[in-house]
């Protein structure tokens, strides 16, 4: 069996970490490989490979649909000053939502007795129900609101349900996962 080209991709699985490709330097560089038997291979001859850094980065995931751009929730932010809400959509038990464990990871649940994002309630969406609690009822309806959950789904959903019920002034944050947006609000 005659082998034109032969290349061997070390890929791995970390961010940071760059790839290599490994590849002949010529056409002509690579030999014939022979199998003894099945699973074994026999390389003829082989000349010195090169090596080419290739990126490692990938393209990120787009946003889910209706989460706010960065700079639309840096405005958002800086115009509700200490009126802002954020509603924090995740559960609590990630046994109930697994996905919520890894940005637990980045931030954690609003904690105003520690003071631990003071402007948070926290405010799980009920898959079941289609449905989660609404802030308390002295939460003025043109209340600056940034939903979230983990990435913008369930952030989604909340903006939705807090907008049927009469709230008029609600943005979709996306999450920790959606770092350029959480950076603009994930610390209220």
């Amino acid at each position: 069996m005659n082998i034109r080209a032969f290349t061997i991709v070390l890929a791995t699985a970390t961010r940071s970490a760059s790839a290599f490709a490994f590849a002949p330097q010529s056409r002509s560089a690579v030999s014939s490989v022979y199998s003894s038997r099945v699973g074994v291979a026999v390389v003829q001859t082989a000349k010195p490979l090169s090596i080419r850094q290739m990126s490692a980065e990938t393209t990120p995931e787009p946003r889910k649909a209706g989460v706010s751009s960065p700079s639309e929730l840096k405005d958002f932010v800086s115009a509700a000053g200490s009126k802002l809400l954020v509603v924090d959509a995740r559960h609590p038990d990630s046994n109930i939502e697994p996905g919520d464990a890894k940005s637990f990871a980045v931030a954690g649940l609003p904690d105003a007795e520690k003071g631990y994002r003071t402007a948070a309630v926290n405010l799980p969406w009920n898959r079941e129900t289609d449905s989660m609690k609404l802030p308390s009822a002295d939460t003025d309806k043109d209340t600056p609101i940034i939903t979230h959950c983990g990435g913008g789904g369930r952030g989604q959903k909340a903006k939705d349900y807090l907008e049927k019920n009469g709230f008029t002034n609600v943005l979709n944050g996306g999450g920790p996962k959606e770092t350029d947006c959480w950076a603009e609000f994930g610390d209220k």
